[in-house]
């Protein structure tokens, strides 16, 4: 079982930059396909970034050409540097980790991107 622990969060002006933390537990973090999630309120959870045990990365079509998923698998961190933040990015931002059809989750961080 992995613990996921995100930093980074923050408010910003739009068309500003963050970069989000997502620290893990355990020895096996290579492990892991790692990805970001995010909810805005009144909607659902969705899809923002994933990079495989490979380094493979997808995106969501949001968020192409301006965020940037990345992992240190000597630190057990996996990072999303986020550039020209726009309002629409607001929420709460998720790390999740997968292996083996199983999932785990952090407890999240909040991103507001103010106009």
């Amino acid at each position: 079982q992995v613990q996921l622990v995100e930093s980074g969060g923050g408010l910003v002006q739009a068309g500003g930059s963050l970069r989000l933390s997502c620290a893990a537990s355990g020895r096996t973090f290579s492990s892991y396909a790692m990805g970001w999630f995010r909810q805005a309120p009144g909607k659902e959870r969705e899809f923002v970034a994933a990079i495989s045990r490979s380094d493979t990365t997808s995106y969501a079509d949001s968020v192409k050409g301006r965020f940037t998923i990345s992992r240190d698998n000597a630190k057990n961190t996996v990072y999303l540097q986020m550039n020209s933040l726009k309002p629409e990015d607001t929420g709460v931002y998720y790390c999740a980790a997968r292996q083996m059809n199983n999932d785990y989750w952090g407890q999240g961080t909040q991103v507001t991107v103010s106009t």
